[in-house]
């Protein structure tokens, strides 16, 4: 009996989060603070809320989780000039540096779990993957 796509795709995940575990706590940050690194790499957020929104995290929780990486001087808020409510949030020299070694290391993980698969079918998974992560 085939298993159906979410069992599938929650015992995927569950691997590879297990996988990139040692790689995050190597470098001293929990998934959720790599999402916002990574949500961060192309450029800054307008506010914290579409920060949230764009990675599907609570917002309210959101605001500790970035209190963190600031403290670490991973990211930096500053006032929106045009909303002075709204709070600019953008990666600093150092949250650049530690998102590309973790990004790096993290391919290494998954190269290493994609071994056995082909360069089409290594493209055709993450192909399908995007388009089922992407919102109706």
């Amino acid at each position: 009996m085939t298993k159906d796509l979410g069992a599938l795709c929650a015992g995927a995940a569950r691997a590879l989060a297990e996988a990139e575990r040692p790689v995050l706590e190597e470098h001293g940050l929990s998934m959720w603070q790599y999402v916002v690194l990574s949500a961060l790499s192309p450029g800054a957020a307008p506010s914290q809320l579409a920060l949230a929104q764009q990675i599907h995290y609570d917002k309210t929780r959101l605001i500790a989780l970035l209190d963190g990486l600031v403290e670490e001087g991973l990211v930096s808020r500053s006032p929106d000039p045009s909303d002075r409510r709204a709070r600019v949030v953008r990666l600093t020299e150092p949250g650049i540096r530690r998102h590309a070694a973790v990004r790096d290391a993290i391919r290494v993980v998954e190269e290493r779990l994609l071994a056995g698969l082909s360069p089409e079918e290594r493209r055709g998974l993450r192909t399908g993957l995007a388009h089922l992560a992407q919102p109706d």
